[in-house]
């Protein structure tokens, strides 16, 4: 994975990136550091807490269409000892609060054995 490729990603987020790095940034979800734009093996994973092995995946209306890739996508990196959260952008968007919600559940509950 070139670092060009991250590079890009970064500064071109989507609103829905933009708007959960917002919150993520600086320890502000339950004291959890977040990275953004990581790589996982073949993969970039849109933000990753290490500590907690959690990533967590924004998704558009283009993945309707690419379900069976994002499951193989979610498998390879829940395999490299993550848990997956997955939200559609227009949930991050219209309901900031609630995903923030279950971000911080999910931190609670801690890393997978």
């Amino acid at each position: 994975m070139s670092d060009d490729r991250v590079r890009q990603l970064r500064t071109n987020q989507t609103d829905a990136e933009n708007r959960l790095w917002r919150h993520l940034r600086n320890r502000q979800v339950g004291g959890a550091k977040f990275r953004r734009q990581v790589p996982i093996g073949p993969y970039i994973a849109d933000f990753v807490c290490h500590d907690a092995a959690l990533v967590i995946e924004l998704d558009g209306g283009q993945h309707a269409n690419q379900q069976v890739q994002d499951s193989q996508r979610s498998a390879f990196i829940e395999h490299e000892g993550y848990r997956v959260l997955r939200f559609w952008n227009n949930d991050v968007l219209q309901n900031t609060d609630g995903v923030l919600q279950v971000i911080v559940a999910a931190l609670r509950a801690g890393p997978s054995p």
